[in-house]
């Protein structure tokens, strides 16, 4: 019996929200996408949002799909199990696919922790923009509250579970 073998592999994107975004930076990052391509024969590429380098990766995506128009963009929700479907054509026009990820529905504050989860856990390859130096504003519990806490970056927590659970993971982050 002459069974198929799926050659195809995937990736996800995690990084800071805020990046420092420099010709250098969409060169390296179009290189490793390119390589995954060609070379590791990925061709599915999951995407979240909310961060400017989730945007930069989307971007560089959607340019090489001109070249390789195989490739497929698959946008993971961190909200809304369920969608109208206007908002779904309108994510259909730079997506190939989207969905949410069933166990999420009772995930709350912490969806966005669990959507990264998911992508990296449906992923052969993590590319990431993480800076191990990076710590996010001390916050307050509460607006009387006198002492403040050092909360977790979330691209830390995506990047921790990531080498956990052994994904392959290009950093393309290169501080200054």
């Amino acid at each position: 019996m002459n069974k198929k073998i799926d050659t195809s592999h995937s990736c996800c994107f995690f990084g800071h929200r805020k990046i420092n975004e420099t010709p250098e930076l969409i060169e390296r990052l179009t290189n490793e996408i390119e390589v995954l391509i060609t070379e590791k024969e990925v061709d599915t590429f999951y995407f979240g949002s909310k961060s400017e380098f989730n945007s930069l990766c989307h971007k560089v995506v959607s340019d090489l799909k001109e070249k390789y128009p195989h490739i497929k963009r698959v946008y993971v929700r961190s909200a809304f199990q369920h969608i109208p479907d206007w908002y779904e054509n309108s994510l259909l026009e730079h997506y190939e696919g989207t969905y949410f990820p069933e166990h999420m529905e009772k995930a709350g504050r912490a969806s966005y922790v669990e959507r990264n989860q998911e992508m990296i856990n449906q992923s052969d390859f993590c590319v990431v923009y993480y800076d191990e130096s990076y710590a996010p504003p001390q916050r307050k519990n509460s607006r009387r509250d006198l002492t403040s806490y050092q909360p977790k970056s979330g691209t830390k927590v995506a990047y921790d579970y990531a080498v956990r659970k052994k994904k392959e993971i290009v950093n393309v982050f290169v501080g200054e």
